[in-house]
């Protein structure tokens, strides 16, 4: 008979002790001893009933595990989700708010498309002033990547802070409609970029210190030579400016979608 010194095994998970077998399911011989826990035996092929118990529960957990990793929504179903996002509640001065904004950003959007991106029209605008303080940042921030990333690192200052901004409203406030206004801004970027990479070839753009880039640094005039691509500054221009036309129409059809679907929310909440 054990005493209260006899070392006793390790119990095993709840679960295990719970389970308890009608026939040996190794022999398959009944009866069965009532009380299954160690060191209680098959009395025909000798399995121990608990470990085997434990063994089997060890398996379902796995196999559960496995289940729940492959239910997982893999990357670019959560993406769409980030993408397709509708707030579950949205009042109609908020809504109306956004409507007005999309208005006024579509009006805006089409006019610095139109402007002429041969002559740099665009630097006349609101928005070239706060994306020239990107750019100059981008300098700053890519100097310890060498001449040609600190060159480089203007035009992708101010298109990487709209890119941030559109990511921040995206994944950190669920705010689809705000990330679609932080594509509208990364496209007006590449607008303003436009003019800068058609002036290389022929430079006539007046640059910040004062000078046009016959005279001075010119970002592009020095990427391009260093790419072996001046000659196709004008086409590479063109394309930009295309591409960030077409950032922004996305960006637009983007934000109105989510205002429809903002307003089938508005009216469930107010019927």
């Amino acid at each position: 008979m054990p005493t209260d010194d006899t070392p006793r095994p390790p119990p095993l998970p709840n679960s295990a002790l719970t389970r308890r077998f009608m026939r040996c399911p190794k022999c398959g011989h009944a009866p069965l001893p009532a009380d299954q826990s160690l060191p209680a035996a098959c009395p025909a092929c000798g399995l121990i009933l608990a470990k085997f118990g434990a063994t089997v529960e060890r398996r379902l957990v796995q196999d559960d595990s496995d289940d729940t990793a492959e239910n997982e929504p893999s990357k670019r179903e959560r993406l769409i989700a980030l993408l397709t996002h509708v707030p579950d509640r949205v009042d109609s001065v908020t809504f109306w708010s956004r409507v007005a904004l999309l208005a006024a950003f579509t009006i805006w959007g089409v006019r610095l498309i139109a402007m002429d991106y041969r002559t740099g029209e665009i630097n006349a605008s609101f928005l070239h002033r706060p994306l020239l303080i990107f750019h100059e940042a981008g300098h700053v921030v890519f100097i310890p990547l060498g001449e040609f990333m600190t060159i480089l690192g203007g035009t992708l200052g101010q298109l990487i802070m709209p890119a941030i901004l559109c990511g921040a409203l995206l994944v950190k406030n669920r705010d689809a409609f705000g990330a679609a206004i932080g594509l509208w801004l990364f496209g007006v970027s590449l607008l303003d970029i436009a003019p800068y990479i058609y002036d290389a070839l022929q430079p006539q753009l007046m640059l910040l210190g004062g000078h046009t880039g016959e005279d001075g640094p010119h970002d592009w005039i020095y990427l391009l030579r260093e790419l072996g691509m001046m000659k196709r500054a004008h086409s590479l221009g063109w394309l930009t400016h295309k591409l960030g036309a077409l950032v922004i129409f996305i960006s637009l059809g983007w934000a109105a979608w989510q205002l429809r679907q903002q307003y089938a929310v508005m009216k469930r909440m107010e019927s």
